[in-house]
Formats: structure tokens, sequence, C-alpha cells
């Protein structure tokens, strides 16, 4: 964020209520927005961590039993229930980065239409930008 120059500054625009209940929703939309676009990133490379996966499980011997993650723990599995366990997850994980893809598109479309109305009566006076 940039401070205003003194001659951006005007001091003749009143902040109502509605308007000071508009600049606090983009507030906590921006901040919802930066929350849910980290958790997104965690989603991805947890999504590329189980591709790898994938690929390594596909190349493993199918007799030997495999160390799968559940939760905090490691458990010797099948091959085959190791497969199926990763095919659950990422089928879990598309749906959660999905969610959260929308989640981001409904904050920014409501924060695109706070900054019209903002900007609209507070010009230079008001900085939404980043």
């Amino acid at each position: 964020m940039r401070m205003l120059a003194q001659e951006e500054e005007t001091d003749d625009v009143e902040v109502t209520w509605e308007d000071q209940q508009r600049i606090n929703n983009f507030s906590k939309l921006n901040t919802r927005l930066r929350a849910i676009e980290e958790k997104l990133g965690n989603l991805k490379e947890e999504k590329e961590a189980l591709d790898d996966l994938s690929t390594e499980l596909e190349l493993a011997d199918e007799d030997e039993p495999v160390l799968y993650k559940i939760g905090e723990s490691f458990f010797k599995l099948s091959h085959s229930s190791a497969m199926k366990r990763l095919e659950s997850d990422q089928e879990s994980i598309v749906s959660q980065i999905s969610a959260l893809a929308s989640s981001t598109e409904e904050c920014e479309a409501t924060m695109k239409e706070l900054k019209v109305v903002l900007y609209a009566k507070f010009g230079k006076a008001i900085n939404l930008d980043e």
C-alpha cells in the first residue's frame, strides 16, 4: 500500500455509515481472499505430491507392501489398497481445489463491485489496491 500525496487528498468527501460498511466488507473479503489463495497453493502442492506418488506406485513392485501416509502415521498397505486410497485422496484434493477456486471467484467479483462504488465516490482519496 502507498500513502497518498498531499495534493491527492481531498477533504470534501463525507464518509457515511454505509461507505464505512463497504470499506470494512472490502477489507474482510481481501483478508479472506489472501487466506484462500494460501490454502489453494498448499492444496496444489499436495496434489502434485499425490501425482508424483501415483507415478511411483505405477512403477513399484505389486507384491511389496507400500508405506502410505494416513494422517500423521505411515501404514503398510497392499499395492492395490494404496492405489485405491491414492485415487480417493486425489479426488478429494481436486474437489477441495475447485471449491476454493469458486470461493476465490466470488470474493474477487464482490471486491470488484465494491471497488467501483468506492472509487466512484472517493476517487483518489481512497486506495484499495495492494
